[in-house]
């Protein structure tokens, strides 16, 4: 990895309103070293898509508990991919049953982590996945 941090913006999609699980893991990632943009509550996947493209992250991370996870992730990925970003992975964290973490995989979603994951895990696979070219 190069001596360039990671950057990741964290976002809430759609009408969920609930945000104390991505800020916990917005602090998590800070605390490993990663530059961190939080887009706030209630963003539609064109906003996060495009705030992903403008910011130039390496990844998007969506907490989402609203279980629209199979139509709003999709369509990020989507907005990205029209936007030039296909490069930015996209994870998801919260509230997604275990049946649709392999569809979510086929859609383009990087990763699925459950509630309850150890932040330690997302900054594994953060740091694992995530090489930043030299400036």
């Amino acid at each position: 990895m190069s001596d360039q941090r990671i950057r990741v913006l964290i976002a809430k999609v759609g009408l969920d309103g609930h945000d104390v699980g991505a800020r916990v893991v917005a602090r998590g990632l800070l605390d490993a070293g990663m530059e961190v943009i939080f887009t706030g509550l209630r963003r539609t996947p064109d906003q996060i898509a495009s705030a992903a493209v403008d910011e130039d992250v390496d990844v998007v991370g969506v907490s989402i508990l609203s279980g629209a996870h199979m139509v709003l992730l999709p369509r990020i990925r989507a907005r990205l991919d029209a936007l030039g970003g296909n490069d930015i992975r996209i994870i998801a964290g919260g509230v997604v049953p275990q049946e649709d973490i392999e569809p979510l995989y086929t859609a383009g979603i990087s990763r699925v982590f459950l509630s309850g994951t150890p932040i330690r895990d997302i900054v594994d696979y953060l740091r694992e996945t995530c090489v930043r070219p030299a400036a």
